[in-house]
C-alpha cells in the first residue's frame, strides 16, 4: 500500500480524549479570532483575550503568566 503525505497528520479531533467544554471552545474561538487578525506573538494574543471579554478561569485579565499556566493545564 502507498503512503501518502497525509498519512502522517491526525485526524481533526484523533487525539481527544473527552469532548471540550463551552469555555475550552470559547478560549479557542477567541485564539482563532487574534490569529486570524494577524496576532501572532504572545503579548498581542494577551491583549487580544483581554478585549474579546472571556477572562480567565479565575475570573482574572489574562496575563502573559496566567495564559501560560492555562495552556499547560489543558495540556495543548
Amino acid at each position: 500500500m502507498e503512503r501518502t503525505m497525509t498519512d502522517r497528520y491526525l485526524e481533526p479531533h484523533q487525539a481527544r480524549t473527552r469532548t471540550p467544554t463551552t469555555y475550552e471552545d470559547l478560549l479557542g474561538d477567541a485564539i482563532e479570532r487574534a490569529y486570524a487578525t494577524g496576532i501572532h506573538d504572545l503579548a498581542g494574543l494577551v491583549e487580544a483575550l483581554n478585549r474579546s471579554g472571556l477572562t480567565s478561569p479565575s475570573g482574572q485579565l489574562w496575563t502573559e503568566a496566567i495564559y501560560r499556566e492555562e495552556i499547560a493545564a489543558l495540556g495543548v
